[in-house]
């Protein structure tokens, strides 16, 4: 076990070090994972404001139940029937508590719609921090990309004029060469035809 928590180890430092050198990729890998916040963020809020829809119209059919059990007990009172009163106030009770826990669910279901909102808008400020930074590093890069072409470039272009140059200079030693060879050669027949 300790063989694997230590390659575990050796790997997330060398994945820690990879990153530390290849800062782009570490933003990268940052803001992809603050864009999956951002996903799971709208999600919740989209989860959240159907729970608020769903006990809005609990709430408003409860309140339509206790107006309706309040008419049935004023209406039982003035037809002089206590039991059905009793029953009636009772259950406008019940309702008006179950309405009220429910008012209650809503106003904590708000509080989390808020709560998730700044959530979601700190991470798009941080996410859209990191998408700068990106465009920094790129820019970066491409600017340090750029010198190293440029410096290849001249050190190409040195190496190539030094070549050329060598090529010019290896040209005028075979011309020098032919030319001393041929008053050699010449020297050689004005000898030999003495």
């Amino acid at each position: 076990m300790s063989i694997f928590d230590d390659l575990s180890r050796f790997l997330e430092m060398r994945l820690e070090e990879f990153l530390r050198d290849n800062p782009q990729l570490e933003l990268q890998a940052l803001e992809d994972k603050l864009r999956d916040q951002e996903e799971e963020t709208l999600q919740l809020l989209s989860d959240l404001h159907r729970q608020e829809q769903g006990l809005q119209e609990q709430i408003l059919s409860t309140a339509q139940d206790i107006q309706r059990w309040h008419i049935r007990a004023d209406k039982a009172e003035k037809a002089n029937r206590p039991d059905l009163a009793q029953g009636a106030r009772e259950r406008e009770a019940m309702l008006l508590k179950d309405g009220n826990q429910r008012w209650g669910q809503m106003e904590m279901v708000k509080e989390r719609i808020k709560q998730t909102t700044e959530l979601q808008r700190q991470i798009q400020i941080r996410r859209q921090e990191v998408q700068a930074k990106a465009a920094e590093a790129a820019a970066t890069a491409r600017t340090a990309s750029s010198s190293q072409q440029a410096e290849n470039r001249w050190e190409w272009q040195t190496w190539n004029g030094a070549s050329s140059t060598n090529a010019q200079v290896d040209d005028l030693e075979k011309k020098f060469r032919d030319w001393e060879l041929d008053d050699e050669m010449e020297q050689l027949k004005r000898n030999m035809s003495r």
